[in-house]
């Protein structure tokens, strides 16, 4: 059976012969050392590859292929580079906004899912040790104008989802699945994403609130009380998995079981302790993938209570600010070996005044923050952390809005307007210094 990489490039009306691109493996970073092998698009600005044809794409990832081997047509079988079964323990996690970097055009959004393959040469590899897992911000539909780009301050929040029906018209490109369906697609990315040795994941919200069950008579708000739709929950992950995402996201896991639910800003009602167990179980289970990283949104404080939970990995425990603080916890824990709090770079709530070198040292000690490789802490980057945005709109911003910043109507310009300029590309060359050199340990 055709592979789905190239049944989507013919979807597209290209061929699947693929072509070296010289320029991109003259200009390639490299990892230092042993690792000079693997290699990634630096000193870019995201509308350098968002501008690209998907063959064009996908003839760079051939391109830096880490095997060294040149492969004119895209291989049959791709396997996720394999770190062990706890390999979310470690991972640098890179959150994607897949919507922010869709398609736009006369007011619609699309095809988010093809702009994420085309930033794939630019996403660091997988180290030596530890693995890069890039997270997309949205897979299902939301809840609030799927498909459409509104006002820059009209809602439009990823963090409203709808299950038991399609994947969101942002991400797929649904003017071709006569010929490509959503899920093939879907597994074109994460096929490309794996072949670049990086793993891939995906947020959601887990208030009930904030979760619709489509029916035939309409839409209904989700329940973690009612089995069959806690059944829906369950199969609509385990389909992802299948496709080869092996992460997820979970927002607002630390207030499960209704832990600590002062501090708790979703809206609607959270499942049980023991009934989060079970359903990352059975996630795993169903999947047949027990090495799936489950993440945890601020699940970093009562470490024995979310390893037991299911998860690998809790966020907002600790920035990276201070290197030493960071490299002594990594040492403190070191014995844990299936769970650890992560360093945050920054998160999705951010919304900005960071400066640059903040950032670029923070990366620093997410990378660097430990007396042995071995060690690390798990950490968590967002798109703004590799490719800056522009100054006056947020990582938060972009998830809770859709806006368009195109300044003549075309997706190129949204691209070229959404991040900073010459200085978001010398940005982008110093993260990816600081990449390079941690791709040996």
């Amino acid at each position: 059976m055709e592979n789905c990489v190239n049944k989507f490039l013919k979807a597209l009306g290209e061929d699947t012969n693929l072509e070296r691109d010289a320029f991109s493996e003259y200009i390639a970073f490299h990892g230092l050392g042993d690792t000079y092998s693997k290699r990634w698009l630096a000193n870019i600005v995201p509308a350098d590859v968002l501008r690209l044809s998907l063959k064009e794409a996908v003839n760079i990832i051939a391109t830096l292929s880490e095997s060294g081997y040149f492969y004119n047509k895209f291989p049959d079988c791709i396997y996720p580079p394999d770190y062990g079964h706890n390999w979310g323990r470690l991972a640098n996690y890179i959150e994607i906004n897949n919507r922010a970097i869709a398609y736009m055009d006369n007011g619609c959004t699309c095809r988010g899912i093809e702009s994420a393959i085309k930033l794939l040469p630019a996403i660091p590899p997988s180290a030596k040790s530890w693995a890069n897992c890039i997270i997309l911000s949205q897979i299902w539909q939301n809840i609030f104008g799927d498909a459409y780009e509104k006002g820059p301050f009209e809602e439009n929040s990823i963090y409203g989802i709808r299950l038991n029906t399609a994947y969101s018209d942002n991400i797929i490109n649904y003017s071709i699945i006569d010929k490509i369906t959503p899920e093939e697609q879907l597994r074109a990315f994460n096929d490309l994403a794996h072949f670049r040795g990086i793993k891939t994941g995906f947020r959601h919200v887990i208030s009930a609130d904030q979760i619709k069950i489509a029916t035939p008579e309409g839409d209904v708000t989700f329940r973690w009380d009612n089995p069959e739709h806690q059944e829906i929950y369950i199969n609509e992950c385990v389909k992802l998995m299948t496709l080869g995402f092996e992460c997820m996201f979970i927002d607002s896991a630390k207030h499960i079981g209704g832990y600590d639910m002062q501090n708790y800003t979703g809206v609607g009602a959270l499942p049980g302790y023991e009934q989060m167990q079970y359903i990352l179980y059975e996630i795993r289970r169903r999947s047949g993938n027990p090495a799936i990283s489950f993440v945890g949104e601020k699940s970093s404080d009562d470490f024995e209570r979310y390893r037991l939970m299911g998860l690998n990995a809790g966020t907002d425990y600790i920035t990276g600010d201070d290197f030493y603080a960071v490299r002594e916890l990594s040492e403190r824990l070191k014995y844990n070996r299936i769970y650890a709090p992560g360093v945050e770079v920054s998160n999705d709530n951010n919304e900005g005044g960071m400066s640059y070198e903040q950032r670029l040292n923070r990366i620093n000690t997410a990378l660097f923050g430990f007396y042995l490789a071995s060690d690390k802490l798990p950490s968590f980057m967002q798109m703004n952390d590799l490719f800056p945005l522009r100054y006056d709109t947020s990582t938060h911003h972009l998830m809770m809005t859709n806006p368009s910043y195109s300044a003549d109507g075309t997706s190129l310009s949204h691209w070229e307007n959404l991040f900073a300029g010459d200085d978001g590309r010398y940005y982008n060359f110093k993260a990816g210094e600081l990449f390079a050199h941690a791709l040996n340990l």
